[in-house]
């Protein structure tokens, strides 16, 4: 069973959202605050994170930088409509995923399994079987040991930011656009999706490209989408 850490200063959006995951099999943690949930996450097994931006004490954004020292538990923010650009900030700070409050169970549902899918299939909880190390250049992904290596150096993502590279990388040389991607990592219907796949896509540039703005490996088709260069 997978442990969910739910926090929000509001109770009753905890509450609900505690009734709707605890029926599809989940075991919910709550906490009320920013500094009850780092302590949440210091004394339990947590495998994903949902997590209230506006809320006492410590906001969603500051608990997320303190979580983030030393945690790559997956992350969904919760926010209010009016909140772009938090959202933004925090997945800069390394959220997954966000949230925008009132928000529809069935959505917060399938973000939630999606996340934790990825989650295990990273490897932080079972193993997947053997497969073939994908490469282009001095780029390569050993998808057992979930390695990335680039020009001999082993880089870290986090969970969101390896499933992009693998679907990318296993499919080098073709372009994707920003729904394609979405659908294909999170398997679910992409809606507002440009943010957080943007926001990804400039993190793994930072860790796998020697200059950014002039990337080597992950390219951007100007109104079409992305890919990786297949370099031999």
């Amino acid at each position: 069973m997978y442990n969910i850490l739910v926090v929000d200063d509001d109770k009753e959006i905890a509450n609900a959202i505690e009734i709707y995951l605890s029926r599809e099999g989940y075991n919910i943690i709550k906490a009320y605050d920013g500094e009850e949930a780092i302590k949440k996450v210091n004394e339990n097994e947590i495998h994903l994170i949902i997590l209230d931006i506006m809320m006492p004490k410590k906001d969603g954004l500051q608990t997320l930088e303190e979580i983030r020292k030393s945690k790559t538990i997956p992350v969904i923010m919760l926010s209010a409509k009016s909140e772009d650009y938090d959202k933004i900030s925090g997945l800069d700070l390394g959220a997954d995923d966000y949230i925008t409050k009132p928000f529809n169970p069935l959505e917060l549902i399938a973000r939630v399994k999606s996340n934790i899918r990825r989650y295990v299939d990273f490897g932080n909880i079972t193993p997947k079987k053997n497969e073939n190390v994908l490469k282009s250049g001095d780029l390569s992904i050993d998808d057992e040991s979930k390695k990335v290596v680039v020009d001999g150096k082993e880089i870290k993502l986090t969970a969101t930011e390896y499933n992009i590279l693998k679907f990318l990388l296993k499919n080098k040389g073709k372009v994707f656009s920003i729904s394609q991607i979405y659908e294909n990592v999170w398997n679910e219907e992409s809606y507002g999706a440009e943010n957080i796949i943007a926001v990804h896509i400039r993190h793994i540039r930072e860790k796998i490209e020697i200059n950014p703005k002039e990337p080597k490996y992950l390219k951007v088709m100007w109104g079409i989408g992305y890919k990786i260069e297949d370099i031999k």
